[in-house]
């Protein structure tokens, strides 16, 4: 009765973890373009962050690390530590006395599934139309409503509040509301 083997690169595979790496400043990108050069498979989460012109009051968005100087990589600490640590960019890998401490492959799975096609997280609440939800701030504070829509390319929705004399479609800020927890 004749075994075969397994393949090198199968048990490579087998034994590759996803590791933290510390980059140096503002290098991320830099790190995982040449982490990829090597055929690392890299994570490096972005969120895009809202920002209000103090002049106009026009919102801007700027791209940004969700953890400024971090990116994730999955590599064989056997095979290819020695390569990792000394690419252009990284600085180090998150170790503790020593040796590489892995990050758990379901941390990592979270993120990617909230992950969206421009390869953004997606940080801030989900709603659907129905969703019951609360105002959380202003003249509306503690109102509660119904989530109708968001608008097109704006941080602002649609909800429908009902209060005892009135009901009425209102446009609020994305920020201004929860979910109403059942």
């Amino acid at each position: 009765m004749e075994t075969n083997p397994i393949p090198t690169n199968t048990r490579t595979v087998q034994n590759c973890c996803w590791y933290a790496i510390h980059t140096h400043l503002k290098q991320e990108k830099r790190a995982e373009n040449n982490l990829r050069a090597w055929n690392v498979e890299t994570f490096y989460p972005k969120t895009k962050e809202r920002r209000l012109n103090q002049f106009s009051g026009a919102a801007t968005y700027r791209i940004k690390s969700l953890f400024p100087r971090y990116l994730f990589a999955r590599f064989s600490v056997d095979q290819l530590l020695h390569n990792v640590r000394f690419t252009r960019g990284v600085q180090s890998v998150v170790s503790f006395g020593g040796i590489p401490i892995p990050v758990d492959d379901e941390i990592i799975e979270l993120f990617q599934l909230r992950t969206d096609d421009e390869g953004l997280i997606q940080i801030s609440e989900q709603f659907k139309p129905g969703d019951k939800v609360v105002m959380k701030s202003g003249i509306l504070n503690n109102l509660v409503g119904i989530f109708e829509r968001e608008m097109n390319d704006s941080d602002r929705v649609v909800i429908l509040l009902a209060t005892i004399n009135y009901q009425g479609h209102v446009l609020v800020e994305r920020d201004s509301i929860r979910k109403v927890v059942s």
